[in-house]
């Protein structure tokens, strides 16, 4: 497993002024997420047990999941369906087709895009009859877009931690990929406001509720209307209702609070916070590790090869 220097979200928001994220930073590993939960989703797996604590910080500040004991894997369909939403400007419409980079240097791994748009687009520009501009956004609003739920998805096993379980896995009534858009609604709201929405002084005063307490925000820190909105369409207790439920990520990712996400190129824009880089130190204590010269240092019970960075421990 790849080594994370930047620990995890919970132990990176503690850090935080306020113990809370901004809403940029917020925005920016909520969003990486998102993909993350999206291409769990595309390969039919159910992740259940989102938490700050499962989300780790690499070297570079880009965020990876961990901690998959929970997932539940099942069968999954990919269709291409009709956009319905699409914003009449092409630009607009969930992720740009006109890209534009975030890492703008020669020698970044990223690659730097031409504006691509679809075949149809390209070949009819040579004419001279050209599409107006409404028409372009008319056409632009019938592309077909993937969604990749498992929907078939089902289970009845009561898993996940106290905080983040929904409602229908509390209840019983059995659950599916919905459950991923409610954890990541209770995701959102922790990093935001430093605690979950629906903490009680116990577990079962948790769950109690989870099932039958209304979401409330509290009134500090000061968040944006469309962070809230949001967050109320990810905890709706009625899976069937829940935003995401029916097309996935990309009805997520067309929300509001997400405008100006180039999720084409995430991974090349700049991180909220990027970790200092880590030195390998031995651990210094009393009894474990003794003198051998005035410039060296041997760990008793290691046997360190000689060239190397790593060391052989005899007891393991």
């Amino acid at each position: 497993m790849e080594f994370c220097p930047g620990g995890d979200l919970h132990t990176l928001r503690q850090r935080q002024p306020g113990k809370h994220f901004s809403e940029y930073a917020a925005r920016f590993y909520a969003a990486e997420v998102l993909l993350a939960l999206e291409y769990l989703h595309m390969l039919g797996v159910v992740y259940r047990d989102l938490k700050p604590e499962n989300v780790l910080v690499r070297d570079d500040g880009h965020i990876m999941l961990s901690d998959f004991d929970l997932s539940l894997r099942c069968a999954v369909s990919p269709t291409l369906i009709r956009a319905s939403t699409f914003d009449s400007d092409p630009r607009r419409a969930g992720g740009s087709f006109c890209v534009q980079p975030a890492c703008i240097e020669p020698t970044s791994a990223c690659m730097q895009p031409a504006c691509l748009l679809p075949k149809f687009f390209g070949q009819k520009s040579k004419k001279k009859t050209r599409k107006t501009r409404s028409e372009l956004g008319q056409s632009a609003t019938t592309l077909p877009e993937l969604v990749a739920e498992p929907t078939s998805a089902r289970s009845m096993s009561f898993v996940g931690t106290h905080e983040y379980l929904a409602p229908e896995i509390i209840k019983g009534e059995g659950h599916g990929s919905a459950v991923d858009w409610w954890t990541f609604g209770i995701f959102l709201h922790e990093l935001l406001y430093g605690k979950t929405p629906f903490k009680g002084s116990g577990n079962r005063a948790t769950l109690f509720n989870v099932v039958g307490q209304q979401l409330r925000f509290p009134e500090s820190p000061s968040t944006s209307y469309s962070s809230r909105d949001l967050i109320r369409g990810l905890l709706v207790k009625e899976p069937q209702h829940r935003l995401g439920v029916k097309r996935g990520a990309t009805e997520i990712k067309q929300h509001p609070f997400f405008e100006g996400v180039n999720w084409a190129l995430i991974r090349c824009s700049t991180p909220p916070e990027v970790p200092r880089p880590v030195e390998a130190e031995l651990p210094v204590k009393y009894g474990v590790v003794e003198a051998i010269g005035s410039n060296s240092k041997r760990i008793v019970g290691a046997d360190v090869k000689s060239g190397g960075k790593y060391l052989d421990f005899e007891f393991f």
